[in-house]
């Protein structure tokens, strides 16, 4: 389609659709985000870093991995990790396999703060998105975004 007007490429339903839900994904993670600071002290990013590492497990999680699954640079999640280490959260250790990985895993501290905050986010994830579809719905957006995420994973670059 070739669009001949400014109005009809910004009411084009496929513009529409992935506007909205960049428009609901940035005013719900301002939502949560504030509720998780507030209550907290924990920013999202860092709040996601600890997702990321819990889910690594006991072994902990390379910080190239960490850049990879939160979409940045690995300059950017060196920072975010220098951040969550000057906080307690997290803590570095050479990987026993290539000691030039360095692995990141949660320090007691930051598993505990992951478990709090973790409450309370659920909880506004049900308030703030699960509660406000009819429960058929929820369960469709919920697989619907899960496809999204694994299609748009597999697009990547590996991130420098």
């Amino acid at each position: 389609m070739n669009f001949t007007t400014a109005k009809q490429a910004a009411d084009d339903p496929r513009i529409l659709v992935f506007g909205r839900l960049l428009g609901a994904a940035n005013r719900l993670e301002y939502i949560l985000g504030h509720a998780l600071e507030e209550s907290t002290g924990l920013t999202h990013s860092i709040y996601e870093l600890l997702l990321v590492v819990g889910r690594a497990g006991g072994g902990g999680i390379p910080v190239r991995d960490v850049a990879q699954s939160r979409v940045v640079t690995s300059g950017g999640a060196t920072r975010l990790v220098n951040r969550a280490a000057e906080l307690g959260l997290i803590r570095r250790r050479p990987s026993e396999t290539d000691g030039r990985v360095q692995l990141v895993e949660l320090t007691d501290l930051g598993e505990q703060k992951l478990l709090e905050a973790s409450e309370l986010h659920a909880h506004n994830i049900e308030r703030y998105l699960i509660d406000v579809l009819p429960a058929d719905q929820a369960r469709i957006f919920a697989e619907a975004v899960r496809t999204l995420s694994k299609n748009a994973e597999a697009e990547l670059p590996v991130m420098p």
